[in-house]
């Protein structure tokens, strides 16, 4: 059947935004998008944050980054076929300009999703009262709703879809509130790629970038093919040191290194994958200082940020209460460098993938109008837009059925769910692990415990390398049953370092599991150190 050919959706030009001031708050929500101008949610329509944030007034424009950028970031122009899609809107035009394949040649008339409704969020709360969504083939044609089969599996702009981005935008502007004005966000398939696009706007070979001395692993393995070497920073069990970074851009030698002053800055604050150290908000001020002192532009990866869990009490003892309201769940989570940057200096990678399912494959990016534009023109000729199955499902699950309240309860459940995984290992280290050898600080986000070794207490450490003894321990642990990630495959600079460590996760075994596999590494570490 051909798709219906009325659709009646009031299209919005990309300079009309809703003229409502303040903070935007999740009881807000509503009354801003009944005074907004309708949503154009049609094929290929044009999405912009700006159609759905607050004006901001009162606030600075951000800094321009033209000295930041690379020549081929800004040698990039738009592209002309995603450009006539603006003619679409216009009334009674018949397109045969763009190459957009007939939905009646989509094989999907119908696709229904069962999800959770809150507060019942568990699997088999789902499965015996959670809600189902249908979405058809054109719902938005036959009235019957705002997104459908017919626009979603077809192109799309790079910015995401106009349905998805409102409650991105939305969502953004809620928790972090950007204190500058012209800030934008635009969906990607994930941070890894947008941390790629990100190096191919700014760094060009030869340069260096500063990261936490133990980073994601990903972060260096993108770097290093472009010729782009890292600078590790130190750390403490707070993360990155702002004392560290800043010595290191106040002695920075370009004849002895080889090359010019770095000024890309990529930190993954909350729940840092490998260490699982959260820098705290006085520590995250401190680097947004030296950022300002050294002119520094922040790659902020925020894969966890929402994994922030409820203190760590120890064994035996009562738990915290959880946040009683959706502004008290805010107020507890520590603010983002996106919150305090003034200047326009952070490009902020958030994602799906932590907190609904990594399979979606989208996230989004928030940074000043003019990197996001410039972001945009890479995405346009690279991943060209998000799968539109999963800009879909999404806006079915987030903006159709939860509402940003039902998001934040979710992600207040999470928190909670992920505070018994974290107590359950925190506890079983201390039951099974010898402290001889063993020592560690409860994670205050994230998926990851970061379990340091002391190795010169090693029968062979007077002869062996650290790095072999490191091997030994990974060797031997598997043997025993259990797999942990060597801490030497998350340093920064290929040096090995110093110090030893095992990356554990919590996030996806069992609690039983997870007791058992470190009573395992408990029996492993007592044979190799001889403790037995």
């Amino acid at each position: 059947m051909a798709p219906p050919i009325a659709i009646d959706l009031q299209s919005v030009s990309d300079t009309q935004v809703a003229t409502i001031s303040g903070p935007l708050s999740v009881n807000g929500v509503s009354a801003r998008r009944n005074k907004a101008p309708k949503m154009d949610g049609g094929l290929v329509a044009a999405s912009s944050s700006e159609m759905f944030k607050g004006p901001g007034y009162g606030k600075p424009k951000a800094k321009r980054w033209d000295h930041r950028l690379n020549e081929e970031s800004k040698s990039r122009k738009p592209t002309a076929i995603k450009g006539v899609a603006k003619y679409l809107k216009n009334p009674g035009i018949i397109s045969l300009g763009g190459g957009l394949p007939s939905s009646e040649y989509f094989p999907f008339e119908r696709i229904d999703i069962k999800v959770p409704v809150a507060p019942n969020f568990s699997e088999e709360d789902t499965k015996e009262s959670g809600v189902v969504t249908t979405i058809g083939k054109h719902d938005i044609a036959e009235g019957k709703g705002l997104f459908d089969i017919h626009v979603a599996l077809n192109y799309s702009q790079a910015t995401g879809t106009a349905q998805l981005l409102r409650f991105i935008t939305e969502h953004t502007e809620i928790v972090h509130n950007p204190p500058y004005r012209d800030w934008q966000c635009c969906a990607t398939i994930g941070s890894t790629s947008a941390l790629d696009m990100a190096y191919r706007m700014f760094t060009t070979r030869g340069d260096y970038i500063l990261s936490e001395e133990y980073t994601f692993a990903t972060a260096v393995e993108t770097a290093a093919p472009m010729g782009v070497r890292v600078i590790g920073v130190a750390m403490d069990a707070q993360g990155m040191l702002a004392t560290s970074l800043d010595d290191i851009l106040s002695t920075w030698d370009e004849a002895a290194r080889g090359a010019k002053k770095p000024w890309l800055l990529y930190t993954v604050p909350t729940g840092g994958n490998p260490t699982g150290a959260t820098q705290p908000e006085q520590r995250r001020r401190e680097i947004y200082r030296v950022a300002q002192k050294h002119d520094l532009y922040i790659l902020e990866d925020e894969p966890y940020y929402f994994l922030q869990m409820q203190p760590y009490t120890g064994p035996n003892a009562p738990d915290v209460p959880p946040p009683a309201s959706h502004a008290e769940f805010l107020k507890s989570i520590v603010p983002s460098l996106l919150s305090m940057d003034v200047d326009g200096r952070v490009m902020r990678m958030d994602s799906f993938s932590k907190v609904i399912a990594p399979g979606a494959r989208v996230g989004w990016i928030t940074a000043p109008e003019q990197i996001v534009e410039r972001f945009v023109r890479h995405q346009e000729v690279s991943t060209q837009s998000v799968s539109g199955f999963s800009q879909l499902a999404l806006y079915k699950l987030l903006d159709e059925t939860w509402g940003h309240a039902g998001y934040l309860d979710w992600l207040i459940n999470l928190r909670l769910e992920y505070t018994k995984r974290r107590d359950v290992i925190c506890h079983a280290c201390e039951e099974f692990l010898p402290s001889q050898v063993a020592s560690w600080n409860p994670p205050a986000a994230g998926m990851f415990h970061w379990i340091k070794i002391n190795w010169r207490l090693h029968p062979q450490a007077s002869s062996l390398p650290m790095l072999d003894i490191e091997d030994e321990v990974f060797h031997v642990a598997i043997e025993r049953g259990v797999l942990c990630t060597k801490g030497s495959w998350f340093r920064a600079e290929a040096d090995g370092g110093t110090d030893m460590f095992l990356r554990t996760t919590f996030a996806s075994a069992s609690a039983d599991n997870i007791q058992e596999a470190i009573r395992r590494l408990g029996e492993a570490l007592r044979a190799i150190f001889q403790l037995e």
